[in-house]
């Protein structure tokens, strides 16, 4: 039954997030905050100390692997934020796995769209012929239009899939009755 709980409120925590961050490309701390405490207080109500220890490295599992990207701008505060409430709430066995097939699928889907990307294409081709060029504040420069006009999507396109697939690999199918 727990299992059954846990997963409920990722699936709604995830719904919500997708929803949000394909419509504005920002998931709220409103929701992140509140399923983290969710979390939090469900394994408080349901396992006392032991279910709080288990939500809290859910977190830092969630968050921790996040902040290198983040910092990169790889990827926005609301997707680590959306991490560490996932964590709170599965634990961080499973928020490691959504991460995992997340960052998977997002590199899928980046290819994707680079390769769809005409004028992606096009600046790629420039920055390699700014590369071979004499002036080197040209190299620089073609890195900074390369950078500028980089090709962004809503992480949840690729955190869903990622969900998904952890899901379908978990040992047991929680809802095999």
């Amino acid at each position: 039954m727990m299992a059954h709980i846990e997963l409920g409120l990722a699936a709604l925590l995830l719904g919500i997030a997708f929803v949000c961050d394909v419509r504005a490309m920002r998931i709220p701390n409103k929701l992140t905050l509140t399923f983290f405490a969710s979390g939090l207080i469900y394994h408080l109500s349901s396992e006392g100390l032991s279910g709080v220890i288990f939500s809290v490295i859910g977190v830092l599992a969630g968050v921790l692997p996040l902040i290198a990207l983040y910092m990169l701008k790889g990827i926005g505060a609301g997707d680590v934020k959306l991490f560490g409430a996932l964590g709170a709430i599965v634990g961080a066995a499973l928020s490691m796995q959504v991460l995992m097939y997340s960052i998977l699928y997002g590199g899928l889907f980046g290819i994707v769209l680079l390769v769809l990307n005409q004028t992606f294409a096009k600046r790629i081709v420039a920055f390699a012929v700014s590369l071979f060029a004499l002036p080197r504040n040209l190299h620089t420069d073609g890195f900074m239009t390369l950078k500028k006009n980089g090709l962004r999507f809503p992480f949840m396109i690729a955190v869903v899939p990622g969900a998904i697939t952890t899901c379908c690999f978990m040992r047991e199918w929680p809802f095999n009755g």
